[in-house]
């Protein structure tokens, strides 16, 4: 225990009087008063807070001579005027209760923390602003909580008197006698005393009697005044030792109802509504000091110190002011200074601008001064210096913030009679180290309530202030600090759960955008042990403390003043501890951290509950540390319906709650009681922190942990729903949250079948708060409910069956009539859901039956085994069946996009139904295009339109646009190809057959997107090209084939040279097409020499030839292409293989040079050598054959044909490919030197 002395410095006085018995004051209606007195200002200011005191009305000027022993007619009668102060002989003098500042504070909640330095009885404070002054012992019990101080008298010789009767507080009385005051006994008050007390009481009646005459009253009237003299002062005012209201011993004999009303704590819930604590103590014990009995409470500031104080001084009207005070004086006894001080502080507190003192001899009146209250100080034998008060209030307060830091502790601040030293002791500190159990410090139980209660204010305007949770924090944990579970296990319950809710779990990203504010300390105390010693050592520096342990009496102090006259001294004791706690709270950043702390609070509010109910289970009781199995299981198909029957029995508990249903829960609770609702708001808490860990684990793709604590969530809220009579509706709204999440989670868990073991093992893992609330849970229900919809399957389909499932549980809780009009927001998430699962449950039908259609197409099968099988047909049904009611639900919330996405998806099940309708020959081969490929062809079109015209333009959804604008191209292109390739010659003529395949490519040409700059543009210009080729092929053969119609058969020749052209200008902008551009290229010479022979004129001939040539030398392009692949092909394979290297960089570079296709190159070179040399060869023929003489560059040209032509015929045949590649590209550029136009076309 450390020491603080305070050195001691020398002081004048003008006198030294004794102390005398004054009257408290309550305050006045005004609301300010600034005294100014000579050149010293103190500032005052009163507040009432509230008054049970009528409007004050005038006094009755009593006359001279009247004799104040003789008792007046309405003497001892009750009246409001006086208040409290008529039902005693001691009038406003009455004896102040130990517990008095706890009801104040009980009433004035608001105030407590930060708003009010001190709350305490007027009395009190006067007492220890005299402490200078006066010779008279000062015994008085501290409490702290938050910011603020409450006072209160301990009579510590009243105490032992009841410690001899029943043995509580031993060590405090063998404490009291060894070190400090060994004469313990009461002193008794002399006759003379309460004379006095008796002729003030009659006094103050005869003040209210309209009259003001002596009305003689009955003797026994007297004589039972006069009793009451004797029994007001010697009746024990302190009461009994504090536990629960009811006892152990008492409970069972008192009805569980009763024991509710005599013992209700409130609970703060998540709903936002105005909750008030009721009172802990019934009747007896409030009657015993814990109600707040004061005439008046005034929020008193003085300089700058905020109290609350109670008065109960009577107040009158008259004179120049609306308020006066009443005091009785003996003419034979001068005043003095404590009497001044008592007057001036009095009327300051209750803001009453004068004073009217009645000056009397032996009882007989004498005459009346009214004195101002500024003239107070400056009476004649009572001068004061009222800044020496205010210096005296200023080091008080500071020497007891300094030291009174740990909330909870009883503090004991005592001077004893004729002393100059005032100590401060942690009696708190002394009962633990006299191993005495905690609840026989009688403010014990007062002080943990008033904790609570301070908490439950602040958590209340948690919204506003969210800097006070820190504060929050520690006042709750030195609340449970001081109770006995046993004996107070609803107010440790609600704490527990008040600490759980600091946790904002609702809003998480306000926590996160604020976690600069709340991250730091807060310990149990406001300081850290740390903060303390710093502080100390300023403390030793700055102030008078001293730290040595000088007499041995003084080690147990915490604190000592070693002069009274120490307080004068202005800024004596400056307050360096800080009383009020930062604010710090302890929020991590990571969510588990933050929910794990919420569990831990809401296990240990579950035990304190468990531990308060007597009625045991009939199950046999569950050990805490035995894990209990979360019941991994496989599914089967059938499965699905269990689920489905399970979720919807939830809807039956919808509805109101049944108040009058009085049946017994599973562990023997009654609905209506503090357990009951205790035990709801603990296990929908618990509920909503496992939702928020499932929420966490999901977005860390921690599927398997994220099934297991949505699974907990959901028995939470089995629990919940086992003893509620009925479900609100913001517990539904959270409920459909929960089933969304176990929906993501199982659809997640379907989608990653891979990680499966890993998923497994986070599943099956428990920690043992986990296995401890299970149990809990275990008491009141067998939490079953949804087990099926959070079991880990191995199964995919079962895993998106049980997904859709949730989601629509969820919808149908958001579509009944309860939540029909507050879940808006909810239903059109839940609605998306529902369509994004349906989509994926008619893409996994829509890919099994592909699987099973390719699995029939690679096996040899007959052809009775080739049609379409009844699998394959209900697979399609399944798929199309979930497409089309993800349309309903995207269309429920006007979601465009995806609705045209699940078009898509549709229009994709319509080309495999295509494809599987596919005719196959006994050969393998393919037969002719059936009517059946064309209808699901044309039903996949429609589809794809309709997803474009769900989506309006390219600028509402740019990639989904692309997307189906792709897809619908390619459909049409397939459409066309099988029409073209596989031609239904035994159903439709040749002439429909090309009209269908023109229109259908031209179509698919249409949707090819080439000005678009995208990832699918180089995409968009090899279709347009092969489309283009592909036409003009077409119309080559149409050309060939075509006899008699000689208009059409020129229309095909120039549809068919259009169509080439485009295709080589389209391939030749590609760079990884040389293939395709050499065959379109040698097709159209081919087409130019099939054209050369039906022409008869040698020019004409010579000119078709001269075409043809040039068309060949634009096979350069593709050469060089195809030589550049070659050669890379040819490096690659030179080069050594590095064994460092990894596998993927080597697989890439293999399919990279892979790439080009030197097979087809072979069959290309083969065909373009043959063509070269008969190109060469007729234009040879044609040039020498001609009558015509040549020209010189006509002749210069024949010899580049005959030079050529010769390296052609003299060429190796068995060369490599690109030795022979090689060759034609000198060739082609010696035919024709490549000008501007061709280099820039090659580079392209």
């Amino acid at each position: 225990m450390s020491e603080v002395n305070m050195s001691s410095q020398d002081k004048k006085t003008d006198s030294d009087p004794r102390h005398e018995e004054d009257q408290s004051s309550p305050a006045s209606e005004d609301n300010k008063q600034i005294i100014c007195l000579g050149n010293n200002e103190v500032k005052s200011r009163a507040v009432v807070k509230y008054s049970a005191a009528p409007p004050s009305s005038s006094y009755a000027l009593l006359q001279e001579k009247t004799d104040l022993k003789l008792p007046p007619a309405n003497w001892l009668r009750e009246n409001t005027q006086l208040g409290t102060a008529g039902t005693t002989v001691l009038g406003s003098s009455r004896k102040s209760k130990p517990f008095s500042s706890f009801g104040m504070a009980y009433d004035f909640i608001d105030c407590i923390g930060d708003d009010v330095d001190v709350v305490s009885d007027s009395e009190n404070i006067k007492k220890l602003l005299k402490i200078p002054y006066s010779k008279s012992h000062v015994s008085m019990a501290v409490h702290r909580v938050g910011g603020t101080l409450l006072l209160d008298e301990l009579d510590i010789q009243e105490l032992f008197m009841r410690s001899s009767q029943t043995g509580d507080w031993t060590w405090l009385k063998e404490f009291y006698q060894r070190l400090i005051d060994q004469k313990w006994q009461r002193k008794k008050k002399s006759k003379e005393h309460w004379n006095e007390k008796a002729i003030l009481s009659k006094f103050l009646y005869y003040s209210i009697n309209s009259d003001g005459t002596a009305v003689p009253v009955p003797s026994d009237t007297e004589q039972a005044a006069e009793k009451g003299c004797g029994t007001a002062a010697e009746g024990p005012s302190w009461p009994a030792t504090y536990n629960s209201s009811t006892t152990e011993s008492d409970e069972s004999a008192i009805p569980k109802q009763e024991q509710v009303d005599t013992y209700t704590l409130g609970h703060v819930s998540s709903v936002s509504k105005e909750q008030n604590l009721p009172t802990l103590f019934n009747e007896g014990e409030n009657s015993q000091g814990l109600r707040n009995d004061f005439v008046r409470n005034i929020l008193w500031t003085f300089e700058d110190i905020h109290m609350l104080v109670g008065s109960n001084m009577p107040i009158f009207g008259g004179g120049r002011y609306p308020a006066v005070s009443l005091r009785l004086r003996d003419n034979n006894k001068p005043i003095n200074i404590l009497t001044g001080i008592d007057y001036w502080l009095d009327n300051l507190m209750c803001n009453v601008p004068e004073l009217v003192m009645c000056f009397h001899v032996n009882g007989i009146v004498q005459k009346y001064e009214m004195i101002k209250t500024e003239d107070i100080p400056n009476l004649e034998n009572s001068t004061f210096s009222t800044r020496v008060v205010k210096d005296i209030a200023q080091n008080i307060l500071s020497f007891l913030k300094s030291n009174c830091t740990k909330e909870g502790h009883t503090y004991w601040l005592f001077k004893a009679s004729g002393s100059d030293i005032v100590k401060l002791y942690d009696l708190t500190t002394l009962c633990e180290e006299a191993a005495e159990e905690k609840c026989q410090n009688p403010f014990t139980l007062p002080v943990a309530v008033l904790l609570y209660k301070v908490a439950s204010n602040m958590m209340l305007k948690k919204s506003q202030n969210r800097k006070n949770y820190g504060t929050i924090r520690t006042l709750l944990l030195n609340c449970i600090k001081l109770l006995d579970e046993e004996r107070h296990p609803q107010i440790i319950a609600s704490a527990h759960y008040t600490l759980a809710e600091l946790f904002q779990l609702d809003d998480v990203s306000e926590d996160e955008g604020n976690g600069e504010s709340l991250r730091g300390g807060g310990s149990e105390d406001s300081y850290s042990d740390e903060e303390e010693e710093e502080e100390e050592e300023e403390e030793d520096e700055s102030c008078s403390y001293s730290t040595s342990f000088e007499p041995q009496d003084d080690s147990k102090a915490v604190a000592i003043i070693k002069s009274v006259w120490e307080l004068s001294v202005p800024e004596k004791y400056k307050s360096t501890h800080q009383i009020r706690p930062n604010g710090a709270f302890p929020v991590s950043q990571d969510k588990e951290v933050k929910c794990r702390l919420v569990l831990s609070y809401v296990l240990k509010g579950l035990k304190a509950v468990d531990s308060s109910i007597k009625k045991e289970s009939d199950l046999p009781a569950a050990d805490p540390s035995t894990p209990i199995p979360l019941k991994y299981e496989e599914r089967s198909q059938n499965g699905a319906r269990d689920v489905e029957k399970e979720i919807a029995l939830l809807l039956d508990r919808v509805g109101p709650c049944n108040e009058e249903l009085k049946v017994p829960t599973r562990s023997g609770m009654l609905p209506g009681t503090w357990q009951h609702r205790m035990k709801l708001q603990l296990f929908l808490k618990a509920s909503k922190a496992y939702y928020v860990l499932s929420e966490a684990a999901t977005n860390l793709l921690k599927y398997g942990r994220a099934l297991r604590y949505i699974k907990l969530a959901l028995q939470c809220h089995d629990g919940y729903c086992s003893i509620g009579g009925g479900l609100h509706p913001q517990v539904l709204l959270f409920h459909c949250q929960c089933l969304s999440l176990c929906g993501d989670v199982q659809l997640m868990l379907a989608q990653n079948t891979s990680n499966r073991a890993a998923y497994l093992e986070e599943y099956n893992y428990q920690t043992k708060d986990d296995q401890e609330i299970l149990h809990c849970l275990h008491r009141e229900s067998s939490c079953q409910a949804f087990s099926m919809a959070t079991d880990l399957a191995s199964d995919p389909e079962y895993q998106l069956i049980v997904s859709c499932k949730c989601y629509e549980a969820a919808h149908d809780l958001l579509t009944s009539g309860v939540l029909k009009d507050l879940g808006q927001e909810q239903l059109g998430q839940v609605l998306k859901r529902l369509g994004n699962i349906r989509n994926e449950m008619g893409v996994f039908y829509m890919n099994q039956a592909a699987a099973m259609q390719a699995e029939k197409q690679g096996a040899f099968c007959s052809p009775a085994r080739r049609s379409v099988c009844m699998a394959e047909q209900e697979l399609w049904k399944k798929s199309f069946s979930c497409f089309e009611k993800g349309m309903q639900d995207f269309n429920a919330i006007s979601d465009s996009v995806n609705t045209a996405l699940l078009l898509c998806n549709i229009g994709r099940l319509m080309r495999i139904c295509a494809q599987a309708h596919c005719v196959m020959t006994s050969e393998h081969s393919r037969g002719e295009f059936s009517p059946e490929e064309a209808l699901y062809y044309n039903k996949a079109i429609d589809y794809y339109q309709r997803a474009l015209k769900s989506l309006g333009c390219r600028e509402s959804h740019s990639a989904v646009w692309d997307s189906v604008n792709w897809e619908l191209s390619t459909t049409y292109f397939t459409l066309a190809t099988l029409l073209q390739d596989y031609a239904p010659l035994s159903r439709k003529a040749q002439e429909q057959i090309e009209r269908e395949v023109t229109e259908t490519m031209m179509k698919s040409l249409r949707y090819c997107d080439l000005q678009t700059e995208s990832a699918r543009q180089p995409l968009y210009q090899y279709r347009a090209a092969t489309i283009h080729h592909r036409l003009a092929s077409m119309y080559h053969s149409c050309y060939r084939n075509q006899v008699g119609d000689e208009s059409l058969r020129k229309q095909h020749r120039a549809l068919a040279e259009q169509h080439y052209c485009k295709a080589v200008r389209l391939f030749i902008s590609l760079s990884d097409a040389p293939c395709e551009l050499l065959r379109t290229l040698l097709e159209r010479v081919a087409f130019a020499e099939f054209t050369m022979a039906g022409q008869n004129s040698s020019a004409v001939k010579l000119k078709t030839l001269t075409g043809a040539l040039e068309i060949m030398c634009e096979t350069r392009h593709a050469f060089r292409l195809i030589h550049k692949e070659l050669l890379e092909q040819q490096e690659k394979m030179l080069t050594p293989v590095d064994s460092d290297r990894p596998e993927e960089l080597q697989a890439s570079d293999s399919s990279s040079s892979s790439e080009l296709n030197t097979d087809e190159v072979v069959k290309l070179t083969g065909v373009f050598e043959p063509s070269f040399s008969f190109l060469l060869l007729q234009l040879i023929k044609l040039s020498t054959a001609s009558k015509r003489k040549l020209s010189g560059k006509e002749e210069e040209h024949v010899k580049i044909y005959k030079s050529v032509y010769s390296r052609l015929l003299r060429a190796e045949k068995s060369v490599p490919l690109i030795q022979r590649v090689s060759l034609f590209m000198e060739l082609l550029d010696q035919l024709k030197p490549p000008t501007g136009r061709d280099e820039a076309r090659s580079s392209s």
